[in-house]
């Protein structure tokens, strides 16, 4: 089922993507969007990963990934040296998100932005009738071997982009393949929104 989502995931962060575009993948795992990116869109691309597993596997499908903590920022990395930065399902588990998309923001023109809805209804089901952290296809970690260090809803990272000045061109919010369009705080076990900053 994480599998079947992520490649929903990826399906609209190609469709936001212009062909040809720079992309810069921050916790880009063993490299699958980055590949399909490269593949459907001719991006030029490059992948941040802090996992050795993972970034041994992007190099030896011929990707350019470095390894970095993004919670040390982007100071290598000039202002406005891609088109896209992505952040899929990678802001929930660094430990300083505020600084993660700044960082993005500064070295991209758009940022794509994805994470778990912790305040879809079945998570606030098990929180309310089984009194434990809940564990969900969005969430499927026990408390103590979860790399989530932060919670977030998409009402929160609405409220986020408001205070921030940031504009949101584009989001979706999904349940596994199905697209929500109705109370999407509650109903959307996901959130995925391409963000820029307001002029």
């Amino acid at each position: 089922m994480i599998h079947e989502k992520s490649k929903f995931d990826q399906s609209i962060i190609s469709s936001w993507i212009i062909r040809g575009a720079t992309v810069l993948d921050l916790g880009c795992g063993d490299g699958e969007l980055l590949s399909r990116l490269i593949s459907e869109k001719q991006v030029s691309g490059q992948g941040i990963e802090l996992n050795e597993r993972a970034i041994r596997r992007c190099v030896a499908s011929g990707l350019s990934v470095i390894q970095q903590d993004l919670d040390t920022g982007l100071a290598e990395y000039g202002d406005k040296s891609f088109d896209y930065v992505i952040l899929n399902q990678t802001l929930q588990q660094v430990r300083k998100p505020d600084l993660a998309l700044k960082e993005a923001l500064r070295v991209g023109g758009r940022v794509i932005v994805g994470f778990p809805n912790f305040c879809y209804i079945w998570d606030r089901f098990q929180i309310f009738f089984h009194g434990r952290v809940p564990v969900t296809p969005s969430l499927p970690y026990q408390w103590y071997d979860t790399p989530n260090l932060h919670f977030l809803s998409i009402a929160d990272f609405l409220d986020y982009c408001s205070k921030r000045n940031l504009k949101i061109l584009q989001s979706t919010f999904f349940r596994k393949n199905e697209k929500i369009n109705f109370l999407p705080n509650l109903l959307a076990e996901n959130g995925l929104f391409l963000i820029t900053k307001a002029s």
